[in-house]
């Protein structure tokens, strides 16, 4: 089995009832047989058609059948964006050329992600400074004014 990449403008041309498709997190999916199935009706569907719908996916807190549903009516993938890995080690194809490549390893592109936050002193110093200094400067001014004007008096 292979995988197609699609550019942004490719999709944008799939936009009608008779031909939608949208993008989810990179996966570019045609949708036209499931805009009648939808729970939230063909509307929502087609007014992100041709489009990252991905804001909208996400927005809504889908369920993870929802998300699995994706695969079913995947034709391919988004040119530029990252490819997860499927467990599989299917071929990407371009449509702009006959060459094709086969996926690499994403632990190198992941590392660049990793925040490694295991200095806890650090983060209890951020939790003073973030939430009791700010409390005490409130204080000590909603003080100064009390006393300031029981001393005018």
């Amino acid at each position: 089995m292979t995988r197609r990449i699609f550019t942004l403008s490719e999709v944008s041309q799939h936009k009608t009832k008779l031909d939608s498709w949208l993008i989810i997190h990179g996966r570019v999916l045609d949708v036209t047989k499931f805009l009648e199935e939808h729970p939230g009706g063909e509307e929502v569907l087609m007014e992100v058609s041709g489009k990252d719908a991905t804001k909208e996916f996400e927005e809504i807190g889908h369920s993870k059948a929802a998300k699995k549903l994706l695969l079913k009516y995947q034709v391919g993938y988004l040119q530029g964006y990252p490819i997860e890995d499927d467990n599989d080690d299917d071929e990407v194809i371009m449509d702009d050329s006959t060459s094709s490549f086969k996926e690499e390893s994403k632990t190198k592109e992941m590392e660049a992600f990793v925040i490694n936050n295991n200095d806890q002193y650090t983060s209890k110093i951020a939790t003073f400074l973030e939430f009791f200094l700010p409390l005490a400067a409130s204080l000590s001014y909603l003080g100064y004014r009390y006393f300031a004007g029981e001393l005018s008096k």
